[in-house]
C-alpha cells in the first residue's frame, strides 16, 4: 500500500514538473482512501506557503470538515521542510512517509529532527521509503533549470 500511495504522490510531482514548479507531490490517505492530492504551486500562486504538503493538508481538512487529521497518513516525495513539518504537527497527522531526503531543508532527519524535539503534544510516526524516482525527478528538474 505504501508504495502505491508514494506512486500517486510522484504523479503529483510530475504535474508540478510540467508546470515548471519544483516537483514535489503529496497525497493524504484516510481509511485506505486518498482524500487529498497536491503538488507545489509556489510559482503559480506566488505564495511561499504553497508547498505540496500544505495544499494537501488544506484539502484534507475541507474534505473531513475538521482541522484534526489524526487518522490520516501523508505521503510526500521529499522530506518536509520546517514549515510543512510544523503543519503536520498542528494537523495531528498520524504518519508521514517520504520518498527522498532533503539535505538542504529536511526537518524529519536531514537538517533537523523536529519530531525528536521534546515538548510537542503530538508526534507523527515517520517512515523514509527510499524512492529513486522521487530523487530523480528533483535532480532532473534542477539540471534542466541550470541549463537555461
Amino acid at each position: 500500500m505504501e508504495k502505491r500511495y508514494m506512486e500517486l504522490a510522484l504523479k503529483e510531482a510530475e504535474k508540478a514538473f510540467k508546470k515548471d514548479e519544483v516537483p514535489i507531490g503529496a497525497v493524504i490517505v484516510y481509511d485506505n482512501q486518498v482524500i487529498a492530492r497536491a503538488h507545489n504551486l509556489r510559482e503559480k500562486k506566488q505564495m511561499s506557503t504553497a508547498h505540496a504538503e500544505i495544499l494537501a493538508i488544506e484539502k484534507a481538512c475541507r474534505k473531513l470538515g475538521s482541522w484534526r487529521l489524526d487518522n490520516c497518513e501523508l505521503y510526500v516525495t521529499l522530506e518536509p521542510c520546517p514549515m510543512c513539518a510544523g503543519a503536520i504537527l498542528q494537523s495531528r497527522i498520524k504518519k508521514v512517509v517520504y520518498g527522498a531526503k532533503d539535505p538542504k531543508g529536511g526537518s524529519i532527519e536531514s537538517v533537523m529532527k523536529m519530531y525528536e524535539t521534546k515538548g510537542y503534544n503530538h508526534y507523527p510516526e515517520t517512515l523514509y521509503l527510499e524512492c529513486e524516482e522521487c530523487s530523480k525527478i528533483l535532480k532532473d528538474f534542477f539540471k534542466q533549470k541550470r541549463m537555461k
